[in-house]
């Protein structure tokens, strides 16, 4: 069982920045793809970025392009979500997942935290 815990999420203003953490129990985590995820009030959840077990592939939704990036660090058992020029839209619960696919497809992932706000002001 793989449990994930995500920090880093607060209140900051449009065009600020944050960077989220997704840090994991166990070492079968570095040996695993992790995707961001994010759901707003009402919404359903969306795909925002993943990176591979290795750090060597990434992909990021397109509206978050050139504002996000995803790295990870595999001796420290973390995943990080730099997030820069914040938007009101980006205001959501992020949440990090991991597992063996390498989609963007929420429901491709067996292990999930419990998410972290993100709230962006004007």
């Amino acid at each position: 069982q793989v449990q994930l815990v995500e920090s880093g999420g607060g209140l900051v203003q449009a065009g600020g920045s944050l960077r989220l953490t997704c840090t994991a129990s166990t070492r079968t985590f570095s040996d695993l793809n992790v995707p961001w995820f994010r759901q707003a009030p009402g919404k359903e959840r969306e795909f925002v970025a993943t990176i591979s077990w290795s750090g060597g592939y990434t992909s990021l939704t397109d509206s978050v392009k050139g504002r996000f990036s995803i790295s990870r660090d595999r001796a420290k058992n973390t995943v990080y979500l730099q997030m820069n020029s914040l938007k009101l839209e980006d205001t959501a619960v992020y949440y990090c997942a991991a597992g063996r696919a390498l989609t963007q497809r929420a429901a491709d992932y067996n292990y999930w935290g419990q998410g972290t706000q993100v709230t962006v002001s004007s």
